[in-house]
């Protein structure tokens, strides 16, 4: 199951990737975050936490799993307050919130969902939504979905930057919504004894992924800025990065659960993590271009990129069923 941040997790691998080894790309750090620094860090992410549990208690039928475990909140919210170190709890609600957003539904139809009627219901039903239809009725879960979407485009709306950014928040939407449409189809065909797809084909699809589109409605609460397209392009560069740290990560448990991955796919773990070495570097460049004009948009990519690669040799934000 993918999601922002990865896929629905299992019981943690025995075998671990290495941490060295997810993280062969990144560079020394020349200017490690100091206790002081940390602790800040750690504290916007307490306040964060206590949001997005705050949110989950709002939508109960989306959000009453045990997957989505105390871990699963705590190590979000850590990833956002990480890759924006200067900013507080409050600057960082909207890439929290849509990020939560995300995970339900992920969880709909990676996981809930058995049919494709199901998850075409639920596509539709979202991008009514996005485009300002009122929610329509179905069950509790994807009412919830609905009406939580309607709040984050309700806050968006009222953005200066959404009137800039507005279109590439819907794409970014359908992006993600068609990719995870896509995954299931990918998964029931492999399940009826179809081909999967390529390794190539995979890697294309990482808009399931979710990152994109946290990212763009994290870049209009910000205040807009930069080269849309350079910031675009790095922001999906970095999306192609984390979708494989995720899956060197969650391999065993992708095993166990029956989800695609990158290493279910003819590609050996080194070769993997070599694709991850070049895809890293060319993402480098990337936020560097997009850097020009929006500095702190390409720092929290940039970062965002690196906390990834450590958190993935450890585990992942899911909790177990």
């Amino acid at each position: 199951m993918d999601g922002i941040g990865g896929d629905t997790a299992a019981p943690q691998s025995s075998t671990p990737a290495p941490t060295s080894a997810l993280q062969s790309s990144t560079p020394a750090l020349t200017s490690p975050t100091s206790a002081l620094q940390a602790g800040t860090i750690c504290a916007v992410a307490g306040q964060a936490q206590r949001q997005m549990r705050a949110w989950a208690a709002d939508h109960p039928a989306l959000y009453d799993a045990k997957a989505f475990d105390p871990a699963l909140f705590s190590t979000l919210a850590l990833a956002a307050a990480f890759s924006g170190p200067d900013l507080g709890a409050d600057r960082l609600a909207v890439a929290n919130k849509v990020c939560l957003w995300c995970f339900g539904l992920d969880w709909l139809i990676d996981y809930a969902a058995s049919s494709r009627d199901e998850v075409a219901g639920l596509v539709r039903r979202c991008a009514a939504v996005a485009d300002g239809e009122e929610p329509a009725p179905g069950t509790p879960a994807e009412d919830e979905l609905s009406r939580f979407l309607a709040g984050i485009r309700d806050e968006l709306r009222a953005e200066p930057a959404f009137p800039g950014l507005g279109d590439v928040w819907r794409d970014e939407l359908q992006r993600m919504l068609d990719a995870m449409a896509l995954e299931w189809d990918w998964k029931a065909a492999r399940d009826a004894g179809g081909d999967a797809p390529s390794f190539d084909e995979y890697l294309a699809n990482a808009d399931n992924l979710g990152f994109a589109f946290v990212f763009v409605s994290h870049w209009i609460a910000s205040g807009g800025g930069g080269d849309v397209t350079a910031v675009r392009e790095a922001g999906w560069a970095v999306q192609r990065v984390i979708r494989l740290l995720n899956d060197l990560g969650t391999y065993e448990r992708d095993l166990e659960w029956g989800d695609l991955n990158a290493l279910l796919l003819g590609r050996p773990r080194a070769e993997v993590q070599e694709r991850i070495s070049a895809l890293t570097a060319e993402a480098r460049v990337l936020i560097a271009r997009a850097r020009d004009g929006a500095p702190r948009l390409a720092d929290y990519m940039e970062r965002q990129m690196d906390f990834c690669a450590g958190f993935y040799g450890v585990t992942d934000f899911w909790g177990s069923l």
